[in-house]
């Protein structure tokens, strides 16, 4: 889920960034699934492996510890690989409060409809069990914010869509996971006497990555739930690296530092995060845009504004990201779908996109984690919340048109829907 926005997850530290699930799956408008599910994204590398179907599930052989050890540069290695920052802890949380934390959130319904967040909490509280043979998790951040953009301008400006930082360039799965995977290669080449093994996560399954990541000393778990670090703030994504590797554990937890600061939870536009590192997904703009498939609460939709795919609040307004560093890496800078800046794209020009536009210019994006028909819903709540205006209220009465002659559908009903809500509130505004 954040968000999670780039590291976002719902309520507590390391559900999953916010948004995503264990995949990338891509939805028409129909409902027609265009990508396979899968439970979670393969990322295993076993050094001259056997195919699939000839594989056992085995636990990774376990390794004592060798003077190879001392040739890992683990440091060297990832900041070639472009990381910003990496640790190592063991497969033990020494935090011991995230499994009834978690389970308190749940029982509470914060999750939504993320059902998904339920299963397999077993896994997501023990890397071992996740992956057999496991001993370490290799925890690294990547900062992904562009030194080319002014967010703040664009989500002022009503007639312009607002799209979550992390959403504007290449989809960072891919990144993170193709940059993990030669990180565990270089570990394999350092210590070719022993059977390396090693897996590479990049909110692909169920893993908790913030608790470890802050036990590997990139941060500490802020209000907000995401992960803060005072040099680096909280732009950045997480990723994982599985190992049976013994390799020695990073011995620098960093304390929270947000002291009496609530910046993040005063100006969160619907009040989600009900209590110090708690959301409640339900009311998070993120979740409304992009995990939740059907109609936004109406008693919500005003305080969406112009957000349509994610929010960026609680990062926007946090101390700790006045200085936060901007990316050097060429795949997070922000795209063009032709004469469209997705930095400030116009909300008309967005809403004018046909599905097949829409597929073609979301293509290996993030942003291909919601259907053609949220996306639709999403800039109907943001053009019903825009200034008054005879254009927009034109565009929203010829689409209405043409969905009303359409064969009824749920999709067609949740845009039906959202459109009269947004016309009644554009003709609201005329009238006053």
């Amino acid at each position: 889920m954040a968000e999670l926005e780039a590291q976002r997850s719902f309520g507590l530290g390391g559900l999953g960034r916010l948004g995503y699930r264990h995949r990338t799956s891509i939805l028409t408008s129909s409902g027609r699934l265009l990508r396979p599910e899968a439970s979670c994204e393969p990322g295993l590398h076993v050094p001259n492996a056997t195919p699939e179907s000839e594989r056992t599930a085995e636990p990774w052989p376990r390794l004592t510890a060798t003077a190879e050890l001392a040739a890992i540069d683990l440091d060297r290695w990832a900041t070639e690989l472009g990381f910003d920052g990496v640790g190592v802890s063991a497969v033990d949380l020494a935090d011991h409060t995230h499994e009834a934390e978690l389970r308190a959130w749940l029982a509470r319904g914060f999750h939504g409809s993320m059902s998904y967040l339920e299963r397999n909490l077993d896994k997501r509280l023990d890397p071992a069990a996740l992956v057999p043979g496991t001993v370490r998790v290799i925890s690294v951040r990547m900062s992904y914010l562009s030194a080319n953009d002014a967010p703040l301008t664009t989500l002022a400006e009503p007639t312009q869509g607002y799209i979550a930082r992390y959403a504007l360039g290449r989809d960072y799965h891919k990144v993170l996971r193709k940059r993990l995977t030669r990180l565990g290669e270089r570990l394999n080449d350092a210590a070719q006497a022993i059977d390396v093994r090693y897996r590479a996560f990049a909110d692909s399954a169920p893993v908790l990555e913030r608790p470890w990541a802050a036990q590997a000393g990139l941060g500490w778990i802020g209000k907000h739930t995401l992960l803060l670090h005072r040099d680096a703030g909280s732009w950045f994504f997480l990723g994982e690296l599985f190992t049976n590797l013994p390799l020695p554990v990073t011995d620098a937890p960093i304390e929270n530092d947000c002291g009496n600061c609530r910046a993040c939870m005063t100006v969160c536009p619907t009040d989600a995060i009900v209590e110090p590192g708690v959301l409640d997904a339900r009311r998070c703009v993120s979740y409304l845009t992009i995990e939740h498939r059907g109609a936004i609460p109406e008693a919500l939709r005003s305080r969406l504004g112009n957000r349509i795919f994610g929010c960026d609040d609680c990062q926007l307004y946090c101390p700790w990201n006045r200085d936060a560093p901007t990316t050097a890496e060429a795949d997070f800078e922000p795209r063009r779908w032709r004469a469209i800046d997705l930095r400030a794209p116009a909300l008309l020009e967005l809403f004018a996109l046909s599905e097949e536009d829409w597929l073609n210019y979301s293509a290996g994006s993030a942003l291909r984690r919601i259907s053609f028909t949220q996306w639709q819903r999403n800039l109907a709540v943001a053009l019903g919340n825009a200034p008054s205006s005879e254009t927009i209220q034109a565009a929203l009465e010829a689409r209405l048109d043409a969905l009303e002659q359409e064969p009824a559908s749920d999709a067609t009903t949740l845009l039906v829907e959202h459109l009269r809500w947004a016309l009644m509130q554009q003709r609201s505004r005329t009238l006053a």
